[in-house]
C-alpha cells in the first residue's frame, strides 16, 4: 500500500478484505482477482470466469463467499 501510495498507482490489486478496507480508507482505488476476470472477459483474453474460479477454489484454494462466486458468474453473463 505504500508503494501504491508513493507511485500513485492507478489501481490496487488486492483481495484481503482488512487490506481492502484499509487501502480504501487510504483512498487508493482498488480490485481484486474477480475485478480482473471480468476485465479480462469483456476486453476478450478469456472466454469465460466460471471455469477459472473453479479452478482456482479447487487448486489454490483461493477461499470465495458463495454469494460473491455468484455474483461474479451472473455479472459475467454465464
Amino acid at each position: 500500500m505504500v508503494l501504491a501510495q508513493e507511485l500513485s498507482a492507478d489501481l490496487l490489486l488486492i483481495d484481503e478484505r482488512k487490506a481492502r478496507k484499509t487501502a480504501l480508507q487510504l483512498g487508493l482505488p482498488v480490485t481484486g482477482i474477480i475485478g480482473v476476470l471480468l476485465e479480462a472477459k469483456k476486453a476478450g483474453l478469456i472466454s469465460a470466469i466460471k471455469p477459472i474460479l473453479d479452478q482456482m477454489e479447487a487448486v489454490v484454494a483461493f477461499r470465495l463467499k458463495r454469494s460473491l462466486y455468484n455474483a461474479a458468474v451472473r455479472a459475467a453473463g454465464e
